[in-house]
């Protein structure tokens, strides 16, 4: 073999080395950071309900943890856990490593990373797509029992099923548009912020490459994902909830649909719902994913992303 099928070779054992580390570290954060996670997803089905009419009961984070609480306890807020750590095990190691790719062809300027963090986040999230609607449909049955109804699903081979003998296999693509557009903008703006941000730490030497730069780079970067991908989140959360009854599919036709209607009758703030729980959950999810992460490069032997 030549030298350049060597380094090609070394190339891609690299290359699929890197997808252990990544769900290890996604696992690690969504099992931490779930129970806001619960509770944000909550929040931005209040006021989808099938007329669209906006529930008068003030939505708060507190008031809806208390209602998981109630009905659930500890366990109500990991309802949807086994899907979420599922969906990452492909999600995360896709995106990461299409981004570092991505990054190295397009550039290391800003504009250069938007586009890889962008591109990389829809690729791996039409991929995931089917394991995140049935982790909100699961999330969602939380909801239904807290209000005396029984739920739709038992777990997760028991929702895989319905859902494909109710709505058919492009059922499990249910939202898979707005999914897509929220991925795009988390991603341009989690993995292209966090990457320029822990560069700007290290270069102008506020500190070195170590766990205060994560931490540092994951508050900046979870601040502009949230801030750019939540409204395409209360739409993906509420077209992937819909059922495929009828009458239930007549709430929104599209995501325009939801968007239009969600505006119209819960104003342009409704929009955000969930915006805090949501930072405050992209937060430390990054915290704990970059800094597992980049310890877990390190022992391997990897370069600093």
């Amino acid at each position: 073999m030549s030298a350049g099928g060597k380094d090609l070779g070394q190339v891609e054992r690299k290359t699929f080395a890197k997808f252990p580390l990544t769900s290890l570290s996604a696992a690690a954060a969504e099992t931490a950071t779930f129970p806001v996670d619960m509770i944000k997803t909550r929040l931005q089905l209040l006021g989808g309900d099938s007329r669209c009419r906006p529930q008068t009961a003030a939505g708060s984070g507190l008031r809806v943890a208390f209602n998981i609480w109630r009905t659930g306890g500890v366990l109500g807020f990991y309802d949807g856990l086994a899907p979420a750590v599922l969906r990452h095990l492909f999600y995360t190691p896709i995106r990461i490593v299409c981004y570092e790719n991505l990054r190295n062809l397009a550039g290391y300027s800003v504009a250069g990373r938007a586009f890889a963090g962008g591109v990389s986040g829809t690729i791996a999230q039409v991929l995931a797509s089917p394991a995140d609607l049935i982790k909100v449909r699961m999330q969602a049955d939380g909801r239904l029992v807290s209000q005396g109804l029984p739920g739709r699903y038992t777990g997760i081979i028991d929702s895989f099923n319905k859902i494909i003998r109710n709505e058919g296999v492009l059922g499990l693509w249910r939202g898979v548009f707005p999914n897509a557009q929220r991925a795009f903008l988390v991603n341009m703006g989690e993995l292209s912020c966090y990457d320029q941000a822990k560069r700007f730490i290290i270069n102008h030497e506020i500190c070195e490459d170590n766990v205060l730069a994560h931490t540092m780079a994951s508050v900046a970067s979870g601040l502009c994902a949230t801030t750019l991908s939540c409204p395409a989140d209360v739409v993906k959360t509420r077209m992937m909830n819909q059922a495929s009854c009828k009458a239930c599919d007549k709430i929104y036709r599209t995501s325009y649909d939801c968007l239009v209607k969600t505006v119209k009758f819960e104003g342009i703030m409704a929009l955000w719902k969930g915006f805090f729980p949501t930072w405050a959950r992209l937060g430390p999810w990054q915290f704990v994913f970059w800094v597992s992460y980049e310890k877990l490069r390190q022992i391997s032997g990897f370069s600093s992303f």
